[in-house]
């Protein structure tokens, strides 16, 4: 058997399942039935939604497999989020290692409260 597509090879709309047959007990149902989602992705994109699955969505693992960097995995991981339709979300901004330390030093401190840390850690709270 061959696998099913969901782009039309000629102008790359989504192409409309309209038979479906039962090998069992020879019945076949006419209509417009959709691929779903997943027929929307490339060959390439399908393949490694099934790593990543294997993989247990775990990137790390889909790193060492595929042997690609994290920002690669990621930007492929991106990839196929937005085959299937929906919206990929920014990343926080990241804290630097030695600015993290250092705010964890002055809660530890008492410098600062645990709640100052959250906004620090997270971006969205500026330094006094």
């Amino acid at each position: 058997m061959y696998p099913v597509m969901g782009k039309c090879p000629v102008c790359g709309s989504t192409l409309t399942v309209t038979r479906l047959y039962c090998r069992h007990c020879d019945s076949a149902l006419e209509g417009q039935f959709s691929l779903g989602h997943f027929y929307q992705l490339s060959p390439e994109q399908l393949e490694f939604l099934e790593t990543f699955v294997r993989c247990e969505g775990k990137i790390s693992w889909v790193q060492q497999e595929l042997g690609l960097s994290y920002p690669t995995v990621r930007s492929r991981l991106n990839d196929v989020i937005r085959g299937l339709g929906y919206e990929v979300k920014e990343e926080a901004p990241s804290v630097a290692a030695s600015e993290r330390k250092g705010i964890l030093s002055e809660l530890a401190e008492g410098k600062i409260t645990s709640e100052e840390v959250i906004k620090l850690l997270q971006g969205s709270g500026g330094r006094k």
